[in-house]
């Protein structure tokens, strides 16, 4: 458990919610409402609730949803069978609260899990493709549908491509959630040597394309300094970003995240699947079953899975779509992702 400043606003809001719904009045008003006490009591309950689970317990929106989803859905049957045949309005304020709000979270629980995710990108790792600001749609269909929490696929729709661009659960912190591009699947070789991408033995064509600027992600005046690349791979075309005087590998930041690995108790599979060079120019990887490689096309600028390790197929969330939303950029709006 976390005590987030979240956590912590959440309890503060769930024990608002309580003293409003213990000490407001329980009976209608002559209009037929519920007291502004009972009103307001509810919706701080269930908003502390919300933040706990997700802020204190660590729980993932989804997980979340469905259980206000199985709460409210329960307490809308219950309603349905207590007021069978009568005409008048529910006398029970939490079954008439509860019922109410079922609808609505269903809707969202159902979309969001198995239809589109929003997603906003929080760094500038998929530059120059995306870029920090930018809120996406995430398609929650393409690659099957899957378990609630679990998600394990029920039902194959398409298998991931390389070359995608995916949103998936970062290993490390399952709760955060990572946007990279999928460049080998299971059983492919990946190499990455002297800036030159190469997955079974095919490499990945790159074709200078000038300088890019953009603006550091936590320090706005700090301008940061890359060259553009025009790439082709995997019948798809995107451009990257490389730094000239930065190895392929950061050695430092490898053996970081390896010891990430080991305060997590989580396995590391780069010791048996990859083999790095020393200098860190490059490296050679086989990527295990169920599982892919992804790496930032901001190359240089992403802890990516040459430093954290492969991504599981259950830990996918979907495909990223298009951008709908970039409030410093309204030209970017409704550009899809390639």
């Amino acid at each position: 458990m976390q005590f987030t400043l979240f956590s912590l606003l959440g309890i503060a809001a769930f024990v608002i919610g309580l003293v409003l719904l213990f000490s407001g009045s329980k009976e209608r008003s002559d209009t037929g409402d519920w007291s502004s006490s009972i009103q307001w009591g509810y919706l701080f309950s269930m908003m502390g609730i919300f933040a706990f689970l997700a802020s204190g317990l660590q729980w993932s929106l989804t997980a979340v949803l469905l259980l206000f989803t199985l709460i409210t859905g329960a307490t809308w049957v219950w309603q349905k069978i207590a007021m069978k045949g009568k005409t008048e309005n529910d006398s029970n304020h939490f079954r008439d609260y509860m019922a109410d709000f079922f609808p609505i979270i269903a809707v969202i629980f159902l979309v969001r899990t198995f239809v589109v995710e929003p997603f906003q990108i929080p760094s500038s790792s998929m530059r120059p493709g995306l870029i920090k600001g930018d809120y996406i749609l995430v398609n929650k269909f393409t690659y099957g549908i899957r378990v609630p929490v679990l998600n394990n696929v029920i039902i194959p729709v398409n298998k991931v491509q390389r070359g995608d661009v995916a949103v998936f659960n970062y290993p490390i912190e399952p709760n955060l959630n990572y946007i990279k591009r999928i460049v080998a699947v299971e059983g492919d070789v990946i190499e990455y040597k002297d800036k030159v991408l190469k997955v079974n033995g095919e490499i990945q064509q790159d074709i200078a394309a000038g300088d890019y600027n953009y603006a550091n992600d936590n320090q706005a005046n700090i301008s940061e300094q890359a060259q553009r690349f025009h790439a082709t791979f995997a019948g798809k075309q995107f451009d990257v970003l490389k730094e000239e005087n930065q190895p392929s590998v950061l050695i430092p930041t490898l053996l970081h995240y390896q010891d990430e690995l080991i305060k997590h108790d989580l396995p590391n599979e780069l010791a048996s699947q990859c083999q790095y060079e020393s200098d860190g120019s490059g490296f050679q990887c086989t990527v295990p079953q169920g599982k892919y490689f992804a790496m930032g096309d901001n190359r240089d600028s992403s802890a990516d899975s040459r430093y954290w390790g492969f991504v599981d197929d259950k830990q996918l969330v979907g495909k990223a779509m298009l951008i709908w939303l970039n409030a410093g950029e309204l030209s970017r709006i409704g550009k899809s992702i390639q």
